[in-house]
């Protein structure tokens, strides 16, 4: 059109997002359950590492706890029962450039998905995984979960549980190429969100078991670390995670513990008088299989045919 300066560019304003970007649809989740406070904590490093939301990914199994997706404005992907890891490996695989959490249970990651879960540890991919325990199946009405402590009464065992709880936190550490492995619990959000926060700026796959309380089946589980701040060992070191100073009048078992120590971590995740929460294991220097599946990924489709006939050349006769 005539008059008009045709050769402008328009300027995109800085963004800034608040905690309202972040919120998807109402929880609903059982009143009391801890998985409203883990989805505060990640809604709030969204919003302090001003995470876009279009560049934001929640992949999760079946479960309580994998309703996550559904609850926050940005990407997501409600998988099937234990596949959230594959899925998310995938994702991680093409699109390199998404920030990818994961929201998991301890029956969707440690029974069904465990085979998913080794492989994701070893694979080291960068994205952060929450896993809910319960220590039952909530969202199929209080079945056995592997975490089930020995005794405890449920649908599938109504005399109670019979076999010795699985460890995830042992169990993780014996994992080849683990390199980040942390534990917290869901009635301290200070603790909570600083792990879940290192978790996020750590580069490869952080692996974060979350001692869950749920409401309906499993509300005493860990009434005795809850009423008693003394039987909860806090792990502390320069490299580890810090506690906030409100916290430090309640939680004084405290325990130096270099990260970089995994048969130490190992030893402390096998304690059973105590309930230990903090960065156990952390080796950034671990190998990232995304860095192995990015090759390639710029070349044209031109780039890639040629390379295909070349390939097919090797098997002309």
């Amino acid at each position: 059109m005539f008059g008009l300066k045709t050769d402008w560019s328009l300027d995109i304003p800085s963004r800034y997002f608040i905690l309202d970007d972040y919120l998807g649809n109402e929880a609903r989740w059982c009143p009391g359950c801890g998985d409203h406070a883990v989805l505060t904590a990640v809604q709030r490093i969204c919003r302090d590492e001003q995470l876009p939301p279009e560049q934001t990914v929640v992949v999760s199994g079946i479960g309580c706890s994998s309703r996550f997706p559904h609850y926050m404005a940005t990407y997501g992907f409600h998988s099937l029962h234990g596949r959230a890891l594959p899925v998310a490996c995938g994702v991680k695989s093409r699109r390199p450039d998404l920030k990818v959490f994961v929201a998991t249970g301890d029956g969707d990651c440690c029974s069904i998905g465990a085979g998913h879960w080794l492989h994701a540890i070893r694979y080291n991919m960068d994205m952060v995984v929450m896993m809910f325990d319960n220590n039952i199946y909530g969202l199929t009405k209080k079945q056995t979960s592997p975490t089930s402590k020995p005794g405890l009464a449920t649908n599938t065992h109504p005399r109670g549980s019979w076999l010795p709880a699985l460890n995830p936190t042992a169990a993780t550490l014996g994992f080849t190429n683990v390199s980040f492995m942390a534990q917290t619990v869901d009635w301290m959000p200070a603790h909570l969100h600083a792990v879940l926060q290192a978790a996020y700026r750590h580069r490869g796959l952080s692996f974060v078991r979350i001692a869950q309380r749920c409401p309906q089946y499993t509300s005493k589980v860990f009434e005795e670390y809850v009423n008693n701040p003394d039987k909860v060992l806090v792990l502390e070191h320069q490299n580890g995670i810090k506690l906030d100073p409100s916290l430090d009048r309640f939680y004084k078992t405290r325990m130096t513990h270099d990260p970089a120590d995994i048969v130490q971590a190992t030893a402390i995740a096998h304690r059973e008088d105590v309930l230990p929460i903090g960065l156990f294991f952390w080796d950034p220097s671990r190998p990232c299989y995304d860095d192995f599946t990015q090759l390639g990924m710029d070349m044209t489709p031109e780039d890639k045919i040629r390379a295909l006939n070349e390939e097919m050349d090797r098997f002309a006769v």
